[in-house]
């Protein structure tokens, strides 16, 4: 008779948890991309998020490309 009690108890808990923590609410997001003359690609990111304890955070992210790092050079021979 206990058993089920308990068993229904610990589901209940495990998915209230959820409910009582909350989660990120994304209050503003920035992307910019800019293309320079010699080929370089800087992505910039800026993102502001409210967290479930009413703190605001803001992350900013920014990533450069250079045109020689990821180039790959394929060759393929065609007989006919």
């Amino acid at each position: 008779m206990n058993r089920p009690l308990y068993c229904t108890l610990v589901a209940a808990a495990l998915a209230a948890g959820p409910l009582l923590v909350g989660c990120d609410k994304d209050v503003s997001k920035t992307e910019t991309t800019k293309v320079k003359s010699d080929g370089t690609v800087e992505k910039r990111e800026s993102k502001v998020t409210e967290n479930a304890d009413g703190t605001v955070t803001r992350t900013d992210s920014k990533k450069v490309d250079h045109p020689g790092d990821n180039d790959a050079s394929i060759k393929v021979d065609v007989k006919k």
